[in-house]
């Protein structure tokens, strides 16, 4: 859709030193997907340093007791952070599409 797009990987909240690492481009963005599995918290904890809307994706990938998803997407819905909204389980696509329309419909 014509969007520029910067990928971040494996900045769990596990490894939240990762995630503070990548902090000041996270800070810059427009709009934010963030995919996270286990327990979903990623897109809370990113909500608390940043004030772009998130679009939070939960993942059915994962180990332990993540019930293919559920887990995280229950995590997600419960988030008290705010800006979040959430799409399904494996709803990548969906997310990138929502965030694409929301820089493009506000010409960010």
């Amino acid at each position: 859709m014509g969007c520029d797009v910067h990928r971040i990987h494996d900045v769990g909240v596990a490894g939240i030193h990762r995630l503070f690492d990548q902090l000041e481009v996270l800070q810059s963005s427009k709009v934010i997907v963030a995919v996270a599995g286990m327990e979903g918290a990623l897109p809370s904890v990113i909500g608390g340093l940043v004030s772009a809307p998130i679009i939070a994706v939960p993942t059915s990938i994962g180990y332990g007791a993540s019930f293919g998803g559920i887990a995280a997407l229950l995590s997600m819905l419960n988030s008290c952070a705010p800006g979040i909204s959430v799409v399904n389980i494996d709803n990548g696509f969906g997310a990138g599409y929502i965030a694409a329309n929301i820089v493009l419909s506000h010409n960010i």
